[in-house]
């Protein structure tokens, strides 16, 4: 063979052998734009990313519902790495949180690495070549790990109620909005009174010729201490850095205090007594004012902030329901003490499949199995919210028992410390596999559930998303915020088991 010959067999041999990426990163939303940003900064540049939507932004790109917005203050709802001085609130709306991210991934380059419109399908673990095999709708890609960075609210949860296909009237979840639907003088059915219901209910108040709101159990709702940012103010932010550092620090500190109390339920006592007597002045009607009272310890339940939502409720045209929604009658809607009420669209503020993890659905571990049908009759568990058993160099981002009050941004950064650092081991050492040990993410869990006991989650009289249906809370952090993340500083290769190349070699 000659030297042109085979230099052309050796370049069609390499055009026919599958690229092998180092890291497969799932998802462009605020934990996958962060992972891409860190990869880079650690010089580790043979990734792919995809996305299945045609931009980035995950939640903040899905939810686009009336008054949608942050609940925790923008200076710490925003990368640590990356400031800004644009906020137009104390507490962010949703268009610029999405701007934020997407100003985010074009400044650190990363918007142009995603590859867009590109939805995971299945991804397996290939114990013989130790390989993750990820299918999309675009093709088949090879891969030593993965980070899964797909959010655990990213799936609408909508209730299968009797009778609901005899509805002839609009519907829609609050994370699917129809913009499209005129809401002026339609008779609407809002179910639910979540972190989505509070923020638009009273936007579409003043448009609804009747509004009522189906309420299971009466949240907390406490005000919310926002403002509007001016130009001077955002010009002083932006002209002196140590301002935004020392309001991020603050918000920081009060959330400590936050989740202190969720650790110490007998100190919120007194603050539940506080947000009644609160409420003893926000609204004037008896009867309303004690269905609105909630029956459980403030922070049982996520605590929502917002000043507009108990005003709506006490105009002309709103109604609370004080109970759920359990049948729909062609366009009548029955609650469960039989009240009936015809309308002509019904919006769902019933949140998200949480306690599932979504992805679980295409993901199948080591032994073929798929994690969602593993989880169906158990509870997802993982170490630090990160490593899932028998599932080999692959990491999830805000996965199970990891959440505290605070920033999910700050939460996926804390976590990124822990992944990256493992993904810089894998690479450098040489390590073709490694899998968390069964006994250490079993110890690990017994601790937390042990600890949770006594958190105000499982001890403040409520039934939460935290709480899956086997009762068993799957989403909280015991301890503290500084705990979890000192613990995510570094991955320790002793609570893995790990297979060197060599090894699969010999």
């Amino acid at each position: 063979m000659t030297a042109q010959a085979e230099k052309l067999d050796t370049a069609k041999r390499k055009a026919l052998t599958p690229h092998i990426y180092d890291t497969f990163i799932v998802g462009a939303g605020i934990s996958g734009i962060a992972t891409a940003i860190r990869l880079d900064q650690a010089g580790y540049h043979n990734y792919k990313m995809i996305e299945k939507a045609t931009r980035v932004g995950g939640t903040w790109r899905e939810n686009t519902y009336p008054g949608c917005g942050c609940d925790v203050p923008s200076a710490l709802y925003s990368y640590s790495f990356a400031p800004s001085a644009n906020w137009s609130h104390l507490f962010a709306r949703q268009p610029e949180i999405l701007n934020y991210l997407e100003e985010v991934s074009e400044k650190f380059k990363i918007r142009a690495k995603i590859e867009f419109g590109t939805e995971l399908l299945n991804a397996a673990w290939d114990k013989q070549c130790h390989l993750w095999v990820i299918k999309t709708n675009k093709g088949q890609y090879l891969s030593r790990t993965v980070v899964f960075a797909t959010g655990p609210i990213t799936e609408a949860q909508t209730p299968q109620l009797e009778g609901l296909d005899t509805f002839q009237g609009e519907m829609f979840h609050s994370a699917q909005w129809n913009h499209e639907y005129d809401l002026t003088d339609k008779r609407i059915a809002v179910i639910g009174t979540g972190a989505s219901a509070i923020q638009f209910v009273p936007q579409i108040q003043p448009k609804a010729k009747a509004l009522y709101v189906f309420q299971r159990t009466a949240p907390w709702v406490v005000p919310k201490p926002d403002m509007e940012l001016g130009n001077l103010s955002k010009a002083m932010i932006a002209k002196f850095p140590f301002i935004q550092t020392a309001w991020r620090k603050t918000v920081a500190q009060s959330l400590n205090a936050i989740n202190f109390g969720l650790r110490n339920p007998a100190v919120l006592k007194p603050i539940g007594e506080l947000a009644k007597l609160i409420l003893r002045f926000q609204i004037e009607d008896a009867e309303l004012r004690k269905n609105v009272t909630p029956n459980f310890t403030i922070g049982c339940k996520r605590l929502l902030f917002a000043n507009n939502y108990y005003p709506a409720l006490q105009q002309a045209n709103t109604r609370l329901i004080p109970h759920g929604l359990v049948k729909v009658e062609g366009n009548h809607v029955v609650s469960a003490n039989g009240e009936r009420h015809e309308v002509d669209v019904i919006i769902w503020g019933t949140g998200f499949e949480v306690s599932h993890p979504p992805i679980g659905k295409r993901i199948s571990n080591e032994k073929g199995e798929c994690l969602h049908d593993l989880w169906k009759n158990s509870s997802p568990e993982a170490y630090l919210g990160t490593s899932i058993e028998n599932v080999p160099n692959a990491f999830l981002i805000l996965g199970p028992n990891v959440l505290v009050y605070d920033s999910f941004i700050g939460l996926a950064e804390a976590q990124l410390d822990y992944i990256v650092d493992g993904l810089l081991k894998i690479k450098q050492q040489g390590i073709s596999q490694l899998n968390i040990k069964p006994e250490v993410i079993r110890e690990h869990n017994e601790l937390v559930q042990k600890h949770l006991k006594t958190t105000v989650f499982n001890a403040g009289g409520c039934k939460s998303y935290y709480l899956d249906a086997n009762g068993r809370n799957f989403a909280a952090w015991p301890w503290s915020l500084k705990t979890l993340k000192q613990r995510l500083k570094h991955l320790d290769l002793n609570d893995y088991e790990v297979t060197y190349q060599k090894e699969k070699a010999s």
